[in-house]
């Protein structure tokens, strides 16, 4: 019988988990992890004929937002999307290893934020805490956002992010241009994810502790604790 087991680490272990894993994949798939310098009309690309005034474009591993160059059918004023159409086509090396550990990493949250909806319901498998092996997941992810974040800066010196950021852009200095929402976010959340490793072994003692035994030998079905 499956003992629904609520406490107010274990739920803030899977709200913080679930948040981390959206807040990477979100910063991932974004443009704004690079801010250009600003455009102006005749500027050569990723400046737009036509622009009314001053523009930053933006630019992420794999996207970039830019001014609309005057496609009628589009009557947003940015477009934004992939630059690459395909793995091979992303500007840097270091961007292509880059996507690799993030998506890795991301891919990793994604299944623990899974995994820990279902953690009120089941505790164990195979004998083995879910808490403590999501921690650990979540500790191995964290490693490998680490590592992406680490090598991304190391692809400011190749063209395309010289174009959007001059001539002065360079491994690890990016030149005219600042950093974006989603660069700060993607650390932000690294932080977040070994939070998150740490905090599963207190949802893990949460859960298991004399109490929560207590009620499941009462027969209960529904328990939740402060």
């Amino acid at each position: 019988m499956c003992h629904v087991i609520v406490t107010c680490r274990s739920m803030l272990w899977t709200l913080l988990s679930i948040v981390v894993a959206f807040a990477e994949l979100i910063a991932f798939m974004s443009a704004d992890w690079l801010i250009g310098k600003a455009k102006t009309a005749g500027s050569a690309e990723p400046a737009e004929q036509g622009s009314p005034g001053p523009h930053h474009p933006t630019l992420g591993i794999y996207a970039r937002c830019i001014r609309n160059p005057g496609v009628q059918h589009v009557p947003r004023e940015t477009l934004c999307g992939p630059y690459a159409e395909s793995f091979g086509e992303i500007a840097s090396g270091f961007w292509q290893a880059t996507a690799i550990f993030l998506a890795t990493g991301i891919f990793i949250l994604c299944t623990v934020a899974l995994v820990s909806v279902f953690t009120m319901c089941v505790q164990s498998i195979m004998k083995k805490s879910i808490f403590n092996v999501c921690g650990l997941l979540q500790g191995i992810a964290g490693l490998f956002l680490i590592l992406g974040l680490i090598l991304y800066p190391a692809g400011w010196g190749c063209q395309k992010a010289i174009s959007y950021c001059g001539h002065y852009a360079s491994a690890y200095k990016p030149g005219d241009c600042s950093l974006g929402w989603a660069f700060y976010t993607a650390i932000g959340g690294t932080v977040l994810t070994f939070i998150c490793a740490i905090f599963s072994a207190q949802a893990e003692i949460a859960t298991s502790s004399d109490k929560v035994q207590e009620e499941i030998e009462e027969g209960k079905n529904l328990i939740c604790l402060l």
